[in-house]
């Protein structure tokens, strides 16, 4: 079973164990176009009832995964990456006290990205949202597009009812994070930190999956 196919089932499973769970994606970009990205997945708001569950073998005709299945996940994830151009500094965090799972990484220039992205739905037979990412250096501008996918949809109304339960308060957070002040953001649902050097953008998984929020951004920066 390819890498990415095992990462997606056991993020899953773990989803159909959890009441509520959180994506978080960070990107700190610096002047030159490098930077640092970190994405996490937090369960942290279900945590007694996951370390409940992880003490059985199977729930709802679901495997539960366990703290050595987990982990092989997340090296596999960092050996993924380390074959990525661009890429460097990984490093992965496993919190099986609080379930919360993350990996951080540094990326020479933020296109290495969107290289990565198309490699992992390549993995998937399933087409997710496309997302790229682009900074003009010349004029300090970064440009996130996002374009929705009707099959991501068409695959959620597939679902068991009991399994389309967990999507209900998921949510993303996107968090971009510049050296320079913020001048603008083309986004209406995005929020400027109190520093002027940060976007928060957070919705809920139902709209994403629906199609009535989109992450597209385009940031321009004070020269």
């Amino acid at each position: 079973m390819p890498i990415l196919r095992k990462l997606f089932i056991a993020s899953f499973l773990l989803l159909s164990f959890s009441s509520c769970f959180q994506i978080i994606e960070e990107i700190t970009l610096k002047s030159n176009g490098s930077g640092e990205m970190q994405l996490t997945f937090n369960c942290s708001q279900s945590k007694t009832k996951l370390a409940s569950i992880m003490l059985l073998d199977s729930v709802n005709g679901y495997k539960v995964p366990n703290s050595g299945d987990i982990n092989e996940y997340m090296n596999e994830t960092v050996d993924f990456l380390k074959k990525s151009n661009g890429i460097s500094n990984i490093r992965k965090s496993v919190d099986l006290k609080n379930y919360i799972f993350s990996v951080t990484f540094n990326f020479n220039d933020v296109s290495n990205i969107n290289g990565i992205t198309q490699r992992l739905l390549a993995k998937q037979k399933t087409k997710g949202p496309g997302n790229s990412y682009v900074f003009d250096k010349v004029n300090q501008q970064f440009k996130r597009t996002y374009t929705h996918s009707s099959q991501l949809k068409a695959d959620y109304n597939k679902l068991k009812t009991k399994d389309k339960e967990i999507f209900k308060t998921a949510g993303f957070t996107s968090i971009f994070r510049f050296e320079q002040l913020i001048s603008s953001s083309s986004n209406k649902l995005a929020r400027l930190s109190p520093s002027g050097k940060a976007v928060m953008l957070k919705v809920s998984a139902l709209d994403l999956i629906n199609g009535n929020s989109n992450l597209s951004n385009q940031i321009q920066l004070t020269r």
